[in-house]
Formats: C-alpha cells, structure tokens, sequence
C-alpha cells in the first residue's frame, strides 16, 4: 500500500500491518497507541480502504519495527514480515 500521492519511501502492505501486529500479539488499539495513528485509521488501512498519509504509514511502520518487526521487501516471493531476533 502506498501513499500514492504522496509518494512514500516507507511502503508497506495492510497484510504487513495486520502480519506485524499479530506477531506481537498487539490489537488495533495497541498499535494506535503506539504509533500515536487513530484505531480508525488503522482499521481502515488494514481493510485496504482509502490511501492514507505518508506520515501515517511511517508512523505506523516505525512503531513496529521499535518492537522488532522486520519488514521484508518484495523479492519475487511477495512482501512479508517477521520478528527480529533477540
């Protein structure tokens, strides 16, 4: 999912988002307060609707990788996650 237009450098997927939270075991509300993004928000981007911000996306990316979640790029095998280790 990207900002389209804005233009992002910090894509990420809403299957990554929802991947990223269940990794941690974190609920919408936990990410939200995490990421200082509404639950709304996030609900929203998870259920692929609308294009949100780039700072949006930022800030929720930057929250789940504080807590070790690694975003994994596409590489022909498609967009994942995983937790770093340690």
């Amino acid at each position: 999912m990207n900002a389209s237009p804005n233009g992002t450098d910090c894509a990420i997927t809403a299957s990554q988002v929802r991947a990223g939270r269940a990794l941690l075991g974190w609920s919408q509300d936990d990410l939200a307060g995490r990421s200082s993004v509404p639950r709304r928000t996030i609900a929203r981007l998870e259920a692929d609707q609308g294009q949100p911000q780039r700072r949006t996306l930022a800030a929720i990316r930057t929250a789940l990788e504080a807590a070790g979640v690694d975003f994994i790029a596409e590489n022909g095998g498609g967009p994942g996650v995983r937790l770093r280790k340690g």
